[in-house]
């Protein structure tokens, strides 16, 4: 439930409180259910500062550690949000399972979500129970001819609508989602991202329209033009053309000016944001996905029993270790699956590796990985001594040195033929 405290101490809703208290923006939804023409999710540029642009992506259980872990690291990290990479409520599982597993742990923190609205109806009722005070609406305009030009397609309960049927769907279940985040109490801002030439004449009918169901603060965000996007060629809005939009629309809803335009793994004081939390974040990526009380064993990659020096791609064969009173005792060589089949071979190893919680390995491709960490297996890339990688894995330690072998460069033509993974 939303209280007076709250709204004060929410960095995004209360501009002096953005000098105090720190928010967390968790990355647990990467997958999105529309496609916006000023957007392009890309990972791994910690040089990117737009919204939908993240490092790593957690599962609820890696994200909470990493909670806990940041939390000891920033003074009065008083918000946790979730912003994407993509849209929490075309990951409603992952997304509620976090706020789940951060109530239990933090329950004196505030809750918020960004979303797009579309899929949040049915939602609203179990977010409130979970205690999220404040929810951020993107809607970017009301006229189905505006909206349709700002969006390539929307999905919903996986059809595809397109133009303007797409526009006035997407529209009809932001508004309809405005009362109902009322009546539960929560605090509802509008983000609207100022596109000029599409719709910086339209925003005031925006804030209008939604103060009227109920919104209690508007954010007028500049379009930042993006690469491979079909805005990439427009023009940033002018400092004229933002001072105009947010003039006309505050004779309907307060104005946020503050706005840091967040990435979905911001950490830190808005506009100033934690620098060592990128580390942290690529650190608690590599945990398992979920606990792993009943997986004892741990997998190497070795040429020789000694190092953590083989590529996954050209592994025949993988030791398995188990943690002991006496240190750590090998198990077994175990065979892995002959390559040439594609995906399959890494869901076959994933089955191989049932009773493993990590694999350690010089070096490892983008499919590999996500198979095998998706069935709970924390793949760890790294070189050097094989009782250092299972000394971390077994104590639960972020590993701080991960390294790809260098001989090795994977990617999509890569077949299984000793320099690669398939």
């Amino acid at each position: 439930m939303n209280t007076p405290e709250n709204y004060k101490n929410h960095p995004c809703f209360n501009a002096e409180a953005r000098h105090t208290n720190a928010r967390v923006h968790l990355p647990v939804a990467p997958k999105c259910n529309i496609q916006c023409n000023y957007c392009n999710r890309k990972y791994d540029c910690v040089n990117e500062s737009r919204p939908g642009v993240t490092s790593s992506v957690l599962s609820p259980y890696q994200a909470v550690e990493y909670l806990k872990a940041l939390d000891k690291r920033i003074d009065n990290l008083s918000v946790v949000g979730i912003a994407g990479p993509g849209d929490p409520f075309a990951n409603p599982e992952e997304t509620l399972e976090t706020m789940r597993l951060v109530k239990a742990e933090f329950p004196d923190k505030i809750f918020c979500l960004s979303t797009n609205g579309l899929n949040l109806k049915p939602y609203i009722a179990e977010i409130a129970e979970l205690g999220v005070s404040h929810v951020t609406l993107t809607i970017n305009a009301i006229d189905p001819d505006i909206t349709a030009k700002v969006y390539a397609w929307v999905r919903h309960d996986k059809k595809i609508y397109r133009g303007r049927e797409g526009a006035a769907f997407i529209i009809e279940r932001q508004l309809e989602c405005i009362p109902l985040l009322k009546e539960h109490g929560i605090t509802v801002k509008i983000n609207s991202i100022i596109i000029p030439g599409i719709n910086d004449h339209h925003l005031e009918e925006v804030a209008k329209k939604t103060k009227e169901l109920g919104a209690d603060i508007i954010n007028c965000i500049p379009v930042i033009p993006t690469k491979e996007t079909p805005f990439e060629s427009l023009d940033e809005p002018s400092k004229t053309m933002i001072f105009r939009v947010r003039t006309l629309v505050k004779d309907h809803l307060p104005v946020m000016t503050h706005c840091a335009r967040c990435r979905a793994d911001a950490a830190g004081l808005l506009g100033q944001d934690f620098t060592e939390a990128f580390g942290m974040l690529q650190e608690f990526a590599t945990l398992p996905l979920r606990p792993t009380d009943n997986r004892p064993h741990v997998a190497v990659a070795t040429y020789e029993g000694l190092l953590v020096n083989m590529h996954l791609g050209e592994a025949k064969s993988l030791y398995i270790y188990k943690q002991t009173p006496n240190g750590y005792h090998f198990i077994e060589e175990r065979q892995t699956p002959a390559s040439g089949s594609g995906d399959f071979r890494w869901i076959n190893l994933a089955k191989t590796l049932g009773d493993c919680r990590a694999l350690l390995v010089g070096g490892v491709g983008p499919n590999p990985l996500n198979i095998l960490q998706h069935s709970g297996i924390r793949v760890v890339q790294m070189t050097g001594m094989i009782d250092d990688g299972l000394e971390a894995v077994f104590n639960n330690q972020p590993i701080k040195s991960v390294k790809k072998a260098d001989a090795f460069k994977c990617g999509d033509s890569c077949r299984g033929n000793a320099q690669g993974c398939a």
